[in-house]
């Protein structure tokens, strides 16, 4: 089992909210401890983001949990309502959801304070949550940054590979259709998982001017990654969903495709390896003359094939919806590579890739 740096980062958290309080001499730590491992947030962006409005959700669920303890008391129907009246105020002022468990947890432990000195133990509870809140955020400025940018990279180095692979195999007649399918919902699904890496990278901060804009760069890079990725995946889908209209067609028209496919798959790893450095040059002339000569080759035959009438009309219309997909993968392609030989070209100081390999 993997153990990812929020992991380390939430342990950390809580033992040093549990250092600070019984510094402090304040009983019990373990509620600061509490408030620590609920603050704790997956990016330094989203922890100075998040930081003000997790204040303003604790002290608005601790103003409601004094304000009925002293009204209504102690009990359990009581704290309910106080916890739902706290998320219908938060959910109002559009406060981040992330507030609400540490919200609810201040109402709890405020509200199960004892009714002696009710005020000095609401406040002492009050600050041992601030010094969890505190605590995570320090943490998760100071210790283990994440690395958004080698996670994404080799995640969508990755898929592709996977993408490429099966796009591959099924051209040569040697992929197992069942596990093809499964694949393909498993893929689906850990797109939707990079996306979501995709956005935690975007919203990363640069703090120092000279890195603004080549972070810019890398942001519109990996989006294009993305959508070449994406489109390779549709691509593998209509191959997939039109197999058997695909093999009514003439030989040759599946052997024309598999060619092009082979040398567009190339060009999509020669890309991404140039983007971590392992290749030094764009893509050379003769390769990018290959792709367009088997592009024109293909779309003319494919064309020939409705103008003779050598296939029936229905089974043409079927397999255009592939042709048209492997152009359009060409093309994001084509930008891909330009974007990447633009980051390369302008401002080389600042675009300095940090990709490193995982460990072993």
């Amino acid at each position: 089992m993997k153990l990812g740096a929020r992991i380390f980062k939430t342990g950390i958290a809580i033992m040093v909210a549990l250092y600070v309080a019984i510094l402090a001499g304040l009983e019990p730590p373990m509620f600061a401890a509490l408030a620590a491992m609920f603050a704790i947030q997956p990016s330094i962006y989203r922890s100075v983001q998040t930081i003000l409005e997790q204040f303003q959700a604790n002290i608005l669920g601790a103003v409601l949990a004094v304000i009925f303890v002293l009204t209504f008391g102690h009990a359990p129907f009581v704290v309910g309502v106080v916890v739902v009246i706290a998320i219908a105020i938060i959910m109002r002022l559009k406060l981040e959801p992330s507030t609400i468990p540490l919200a609810i947890v201040t109402i709890i432990v405020i509200m199960e304070s004892p009714s002696e000195n009710f005020i000095e133990f609401a406040a002492l509870r009050f600050v041992l949550i601030i010094i969890g809140v505190l605590s995570a955020f320090l943490v998760n400025l100071f210790f283990l940054p994440p690395r958004y940018e080698t996670k994404l990279y080799l995640k969508i180095v990755n898929k592709s590979e996977q993408i490429n692979q099966w796009i591959t195999l099924f051209m040569r007649k040697d992929a197992n259709h069942s596990a093809l399918k499964k694949e393909i919902t498993k893929i689906n699904e850990s797109m939707v998982k990079l996306e979501n890496l995709y956005l935690l990278y975007k919203e990363e901060r640069n703090y120092f001017a000279k890195n603004r804009y080549s972070k810019a760069r890398k942001v519109v890079l990996f989006r294009q990654m993305i959508a070449t990725t994406k489109k390779a995946l549709f691509l593998l889908k209509n191959l997939e969903r039109r197999e058997y209209e695909l093999y009514q067609m003439p030989d040759k028209l599946p052997t024309l495709i598999r060619l092009q496919l082979e040398l567009l798959t190339a060009y999509h790893d020669r890309i991404l390896l140039r983007y971590s450095g392992k290749v030094t040059h764009q893509a050379n002339d003769e390769m990018v003359t290959e792709m367009q000569q088997g592009k024109e080759e293909l779309t003319e035959y494919f064309l020939e094939l409705y103008e003779n009438q050598a296939v029936d009309r229905e089974q043409w219309l079927h397999i255009l919806p592939i042709l048209t997909h492997i152009i359009e993968y060409e093309e994001k392609l084509q930008h891909l590579d330009h974007l990447v030989d633009t980051f390369f070209t302008y401002h080389q100081k600042e675009n300095k890739v940090t990709i490193k390999e995982p460990e072993e």
